[in-house]
């Protein structure tokens, strides 16, 4: 199953995502909905998934227009109002953006993405 997560920067939670997704064994991509993604990983993501084993510091964010969408099997927003109208999305994870706050956060935010991807390969089968 190959699997696309978005957000708006393309800096925290989306990465997060493509990584415990790729760690699981999945197929992943990220992208942001931003006019311009950010410029690097929010370094506290990269910090609280290495805490898990997980090595995201090759990610690099990338804007959604330039990704070729229909060519995963899955498409998830991370919340704060993704909008991608030519982007039909599979579901919402509606989770709180972590920048700007403490690493308990961060590793709260880390924790949520795992259970969602650990029950997207649950409910799959993969």
């Amino acid at each position: 199953m190959r699997v696309l997560f978005v957000c708006v920067g393309n800096t925290c939670r989306s990465q997060m995502a493509e990584g415990w997704a790729r760690h699981l064994g999945l197929e992943a991509a990220s992208a942001g909905t931003s006019a311009v993604p950010g410029s690097s990983i929010a370094e506290n993501a990269v910090a609280v998934m290495a805490e898990k084993g997980i090595d995201m510091s090759h990610q690099q964010p990338s804007l959604v227009d330039d990704v070729d969408h229909t060519a995963f099997d899955k498409v998830f927003s991370m919340g704060c109002g993704v909008f991608c109208p030519n982007i039909l999305l599979d579901g919402d994870w509606e989770l709180d953006d972590p920048v700007g706050k403490s690493l308990d956060e961060y590793r709260e935010t880390r924790d949520v993405i795992e259970a969602h991807v650990r029950s997207l390969i649950d409910c799959c089968e993969i």
